[in-house]
């Protein structure tokens, strides 16, 4: 199932719309604004009952504080995205490429991030020290899918991760992020990524974020295409 993520902080009188095609959105301005609960709530109330939002945390928490002393603010974002109700679909981290892997640091936040949240949690590290095999444990304990992303900064970071019930592919436009269009071979690909995650009985969610050219819709349409075909 392509899930396709979108601009909603802005564009909200084109949500309802955008949720006759698709049934997922990724909210990328929460990373560098709050809204307020019933901004949340009444983006909740124009999607279908089975539509579900991501919402992306804040800079504030993920890459100025660094993931210590969030608590106060890790409690505001929750009870801030508590107004999107049964919609919320899960919480991302994208971690800054400067972030190395610190166990204590990291062990302390995810413990408080899950105290907040019950729903599937992604996160998007950058930096290779991430990328060890001691960090699993960390996943495995807080129930946290590592994102699959690409252009990878690493090998290993191509391939969804981490532990939970989320597959999380975050494809953000190669080899210009941000920019290029995917062709149909590289679709073809993550049609299939997607589909073998979702046999081994994880929720595989597909976000396109090659926004800067446009290209993110048409992406997602044709993802959404051959994912359909290989269904029937």
């Amino acid at each position: 199932m392509s899930r396709h993520r979108a601009l909603v902080g802005d564009e909200g009188s084109h949500l309802a719309r955008y949720a006759t095609r698709f049934d997922a959105v990724e909210i990328n301005s929460s990373f560098y604004r709050p809204h307020a609960a019933a901004t949340y709530a009444r983006w909740a109330a124009q999607v279908p009952r089975d539509f579900r939002f991501s919402v992306k945390l804040p800079k504030a928490i993920t890459h100025e504080a660094a993931l210590r002393r969030c608590g106060p603010q890790l409690t505001r974002f929750a009870e801030e995205t508590a107004g999107l109700g049964r919609t919320l679909g899960g919480v991302l981290g994208q971690l800054p490429p400067s972030l190395v892997f610190d166990a204590r640091i990291a062990d302390t936040f995810f413990a408080m991030l899950r105290r907040r949240f019950t729903c599937a949690v992604a996160c998007e590290p950058r930096h290779p020290s991430w990328f060890q095999p001691p960090v699993d444990a960390l996943w495995r304990r807080h129930a946290v899918a590592r994102v699959a992303a690409d252009p990878a900064r690493v090998p290993e970071a191509a391939q969804p991760g981490g532990a939970g019930r989320w597959a999380y592919f975050r494809w953000h436009g190669s080899p210009r992020m941000y920019y290029d269009a995917y062709d149909d071979a590289r679709l073809q690909a993550l049609a299939t990524a997607a589909r073998m995650a979702a046999s081994a009985r994880r929720t595989a969610w597909v976000i396109f974020d090659n926004t800067a050219a446009g290209h993110a819709l048409a992406d997602a349409a044709r993802l959404q295409a051959l994912l359909e075909t290989s269904a029937r």
